[in-house]
């Protein structure tokens, strides 16, 4: 009806591209899982659109004189059928793979599929991510650990928070599957980020209760 904007293609659109995101992250993560692929950001031009892949092993994501990044593009190009040079996919390093649970979560995962005990696995990490100036840090590690019957296990460092919006703005979640013989472990990393107003290492949000004296001023 004229006058009336379309909710309905509206609401597609969107589902449609949080669609996309997904599958393009997970096809993403399986294919760059060893490269310490820490996720991606989808950006729409007018001319394409832009990838842009974050990992701590950028060299190996672009392969040898950018081999397998064009490789990877024309899967993308194909399997969403963009037309050519319409979209483009780029590697970015991140700064500090110690404050990314994705790359923490993923590097757990190969510990414990290279047969490394569960504790000494997941203090290794957290310890890792504390030495990285993390505020706090929990892991949750649940499955056959080493028994017949399931049980969960939980290593905790420092300071962490469950609840609210800074939930969602202060601490970088992440969870992984390990398929081990005798059955599959679930694996659950969450780092609480150091306040960082650049938000390159760390996050620019700060907690509400955040009390920040001024020194007074000069009469």
């Amino acid at each position: 009806t004229w006058g009336r904007p379309d909710r309905n293609g509206t609401k597609r659109k969107f589902v449609a591209d949080g669609i996309f995101y997904a599958e393009l992250n997970e096809f993403l993560r399986r294919e760059l899982a060893e490269d310490g692929y820490a996720g991606c950001e989808v950006r729409v031009t007018p001319q394409r659109t832009e990838v842009i892949i974050r990992a701590t092993r950028t060299k190996e994501v672009l392969g040898e004189k950018g081999r397998r990044v064009r490789e990877l593009t024309q899967c993308v190009q194909r399997r969403w059928n963009f037309p050519d040079n319409g979209v483009e996919l780029f590697a970015e390093r991140v700064l500090n793979r110690g404050l990314s649970a994705i790359a923490q979560a993923e590097s757990l995962r190969y510990k414990l599929m290279g047969g490394l005990a569960v504790r000494r696995a997941c203090y290794g990490v957290m310890r890792f991510v504390m030495e990285n100036n993390a505020k706090g840090c929990e892991i949750i590690v649940s499955g056959k650990l080493r028994a017949q019957r399931a049980k969960s296990m939980k290593f905790k460092d420092g300071y962490m928070i469950f609840s609210g919006h800074p939930y969602d703005t202060m601490v970088d979640r992440a969870v992984r599957h390990v398929f081990l013989r005798q059955g599959v472990l679930g694996v659950k990393v969450s780092i609480m980020l150091p306040h960082d107003p650049s938000g390159k290492s760390g996050t620019p949000h700060t907690m509400p209760d955040h009390v920040v004296i001024l020194n007074p001023k000069d009469e």
